[in-house]
């Protein structure tokens, strides 16, 4: 089947993800090694109440981060989801930084992952140069993207399955376990609470510093609204995916928070493990083990892999589709503009698949050298693409409201508002502020430690305002916004 084309017989972006595809993206993007291994060490700093009181506090900034984009994607369905909204409702300017910055930040994640699936692999298969895994799945992320969006709704859709049917196993090994049915060794009970400085471990300061972990955990939560471009009834399937996504938020994270929490002690040493690599300390590791299942690092390896290739997936389709985004707008060259006769933007797919590249630095360097350059380079950017939904949104209803139009009128109404953008914004501001304090607090300041933890903030501004004064552009104004008459699909 063809692509749909415009007035001018040209291919246009295809919809062809469904309600199905979309409710997977919205909770599968989300749920990665942030959850399956990072999460131990959140216990393990902040203490059992402290790691779940910060995964309740950012799990809410979350939720309201995603019924504000819900109710922008659901009256202004584009590829360009936040970067556009940023440019109409904001300043043009402000989305072009956006935009361009949401497309390194994913292009340079993809690399990521593929350096972080080639540690994955040592684990079964130590002696194959890790270069090779990574030519491997890059071939396979580049397939799924190319061939058509339905594609990569189908590979993201069994991805993110496999993921969900893991913790869902995980949390009901986890609850036979607390409630004796299965013996999980002598570890778990209330006393994990009660034991040493539990259930708070260094109290607010600890509770900051791992809150950095734990919003990382939920970031690709925002995939569904740039595939509102290309889903099926986006005005109706949208709010249903993203509604879900609190229930999904309280079973995926909280309660497996809860339940690692009650097994293991936050003085197990195995949760402070540095690496995302290292299955043998994921804390669904421990749990699976205590549980009579001895291939249990088996099971998560693969798991795993499962989910960095979905990162890697979801990353090569949300940077193509911003790219893309940029040059319609003529914000970045137009032969990023094209699209092929089924409705995929391969020149921004090719563009995208040069710099995730750079995961080829480990034939040169140590894998886990250049695994800790390039997430520096990109740990920022998806706090940033918060703080901008946040942002768009409140300006955009305020100026909706402003020039007297009918709210009834919005496919989509967020309920929360102000609050839950105002509430979205501050604690995304202190979690970016604060995510490395610590390095300001020493005799002398860690400038090395400090310039990689912040880069993306200063490269935000500097691409920000060098489009703002060359194009001379402006704040948008209430009464200036402009409100396309929605259609219903």
């Amino acid at each position: 089947m063809s692509a749909p084309t415009t007035k001018d017989n040209q291919p246009s972006l295809k919809r062809s993800l469904r309600a199905r595809h979309l409710s997977m993206i919205a909770i599968g993007g989300s749920i990665g090694t942030g959850l399956f291994v990072a999460s131990g060490k959140t216990i393990a700093v902040a203490g059992p109440a402290g790691a779940l009181l910060s995964y309740i506090i950012v799990g809410m900034m979350v939720y309201f981060i995603m019924t504000s984009l819900a109710e922008l994607a659901a009256f202004m369905p584009t590829p360009g989801s936040f970067a556009t909204y940023s440019a109409e409702y904001v300043d043009e300017g402000f989305g072009f930084a956006m935009g361009l910055n949401y497309w390194y930040n994913w292009a340079v994640t993809i690399a990521v992952d593929l350096v972080s699936l080639q540690l994955v692999m040592l684990y079964w298969l130590p002696d194959v140069a890790g270069w090779k895994w990574s030519a491997l799945f890059l071939v396979i992320m580049f397939w799924l993207n190319y061939i058509s969006v339905k594609g990569f709704g189908e590979a993201e859709f069994w991805f993110a399955l496999i993921k969900v049917v893991t913790v869902l196993v995980f949390i009901i090994l986890g609850l036979l376990m607390i409630f004796g049915i299965i013996k999980g060794g002598h570890l778990g009970g209330w006393h994990n609470w009660t034991a040493g400085d539990a259930p708070f471990v260094g109290g607010f300061p600890a509770m900051v510093g791992v809150a950095m972990i734990v919003g990382f955990s939920f970031q690709g939560t925002e995939l569904v609204g740039i595939a509102a471009g290309e889903s099926e009834n986006p005005s109706k399937n949208i709010p249903i995916a993203v509604k879900r996504i609190f229930w999904r938020i309280l079973l995926f994270y909280i309660f497996a928070i809860f339940i690692i929490s009650f097994l293991i002690p936050y003085t197990d040493p195995r949760l402070l493990s540095n690496s995302e690599s290292d299955i043998a300390v994921s804390p669904f590791t421990l749990v699976f083990q205590h549980a009579g299942l001895l291939s249990a690092a088996t099971i998560m390896n693969a798991v795993i892999l499962t989910a960095v290739l979905s990162a890697g997936n979801s990353g090569m389709y949300a940077s193509s589709r911003m790219l893309y985004a940029l040059a319609c707008d003529r914000k970045a060259p137009a032969i990023f503009a094209r699209l092929s006769d089924n409705g995929v933007p391969r020149n921004a797919l090719y563009a995208t698949t040069l710099i995730a590249m750079l995961c080829f630095l480990t034939s040169t360097f140590k894998g886990q050298e250049v695994y800790g350059w390039l997430l520096s380079i990109s740990g920022m950017t998806g706090f940033i693409a918060w703080l901008g939904i946040a942002i768009s949104h409140y300006r955009f209803r305020k100026g909706y409201i402003a020039q007297g139009r009918d709210l009834a009128k919005l496919p989509y109404k967020a309920g929360s508002f102000p609050f839950g953008p105002i509430f979205a914004f501050i604690i995304c501001m202190v979690i970016v502020i604060g995510q490395d304090y610590q390095a300001f607090w020493a005799n002398t300041i860690d400038w090395k430690r400090v310039v990689s933890t912040y880069i993306g903030l200063p490269l935000f501004f500097v691409i920000w305002l060098s489009y703002k004064f060359t194009k001379k552009t402006k704040f948008i104004r209430y009464q200036d916004m402009k409100y396309p008459e929605f259609k219903r699909d």
